[in-house]
């Protein structure tokens, strides 16, 4: 346990109004009640917001800071007259009211024309690395497997109060960015380096924050950043892709670089999760790659078990369909959803939820 990397997790979060399931813009009255917690943030839009957890040593400490973390913003919200929903895209249309920031501002003024469909929530963990070489070398450990994560995650069937046909409605939208797209099979810092700069000179991101690969160093922290997931719909989920992508960083620091797919078989790959959602397949195949790992840092039992409740229930964009079909109307729909987000019903017994 004590050779693990250390993990920390951001998770996004929709407001949806109780009356009617649409995104409402209460994120800076939420942000005002929570003024002393410094795990909750505001997101791009209004109408979102952002938890962070601490920087964690075990998957223990991961879950703890989530369910407080969910908690709390499910409680605030309800305080405002809302309701914390975790989902990709928020389900019943939005006003893509931007958060009075200077970055996010100056964000919204280069690229106005993706501002309608932004406002997708993301999963995104940070795994602490030795050094920003030891962190390109994650990536490319990375980079195989990012469909797989992806797949897991999916959790955002539903846009404009229709089912999009996707599991991850997100991630069609989040790919309109100029900079969303996987990590290169880069083989140094100074080749990672290049591709930054060559983003943030050509005008494809204001610096290097704004540069969103599904995959990077983290412009802020020792960490390699992974951000292909969507926000997944309960904390056991996070947990699971927290814990497989700390072991997929520590089994490519301790290994030999991986066989890199080419670009289309990467986009395939990508597509093909967004569209389908959870493969089982797959992410067997990626647990038995880094069993050594999790084995390693104590994590194997856990994931194991969460992976186990994932699979037999379905992927959150099965199990939103599923709660959408039991619901009457929008607003039941997003309570049943704030219900399983905060952590307090299952999605066998969420009868009496408003």
């Amino acid at each position: 346990m004590a050779c693990a990397p250390t993990v920390g997790v951001e998770e996004e979060f929709v407001l949806l109004d109780t009356r009617t399931g649409a995104a409402v813009p209460a994120a800076p009255r939420i942000l005002a009640a929570l003024a002393g917690e410094p795990g909750v943030v505001p997101e791009f839009l209004r109408f979102q917001l952002e938890t962070l957890t601490r920087v964690c040593r075990s998957l223990a400490e991961v879950r703890a800071d989530l369910t407080r973390l969910r908690r709390r913003v499910s409680e605030a919200a309800a305080n405002a007259g809302c309701l914390a929903v975790a989902t990709g895209v928020a389900p019943f249309g939005a006003a893509p009211l931007v958060t009075a920031d200077a970055r996010y501002e100056r964000l919204a003024a280069r690229f106005p024309a993706l501002v309608p469909g932004a406002g997708t929530c993301a999963c995104h963990v940070h795994v602490g690395v030795p050094s920003r070489a030891a962190g390109v070398r994650a990536l490319a450990g990375l980079r195989p497997w990012l469909g797989v994560l992806l797949g897991l995650s999916a959790n955002s069937p539903y846009a404009g109060g229709a089912d999009s046909g996707w599991a991850s409605t997100r991630y069609p939208l989040w790919s309109r960015w100029p900079t969303a797209r996987p990590p290169a099979a880069w083989h140094d810092v100074a080749e990672y380096d290049t591709a930054v700069a060559e983003a943030i000179r050509g005008g494809a991101a204001p610096d290097a924050r704004g540069v969103y690969f599904y995959a990077r160093l983290s412009p802020r922290h020792p960490t390699v950043e992974v951000r292909i997931a969507d926000v997944c719909l309960d904390v056991a989920d996070a947990v699971v892709l927290a814990g497989l992508v700390r072991a997929l960083v520590a089994t490519a620091l301790t290994g030999e670089r991986a066989a890199q797919p080419s670009d289309a078989a990467m986009a395939q790959s990508l597509r093909a999760a967004a569209r389908h959602g959870l493969d089982r397949a797959g992410t067997a195949r990626l647990l038995a790659h880094v069993r050594p790992a999790l084995e390693a840092a104590g994590d194997l039992e856990v994931v194991q078990r969460d992976w186990c409740v994932l699979a037999d229930r379905g992927g959150g964009a099965v199990r939103q369909r599923a709660l959408r079909a039991v619901s009457a109307t929008p607003a039941e729909f997003a309570a049943r959803l704030a219900t399983v987000t905060r952590g307090s019903g299952n999605d066998n017994d969420l009868e009496a939820v408003q």
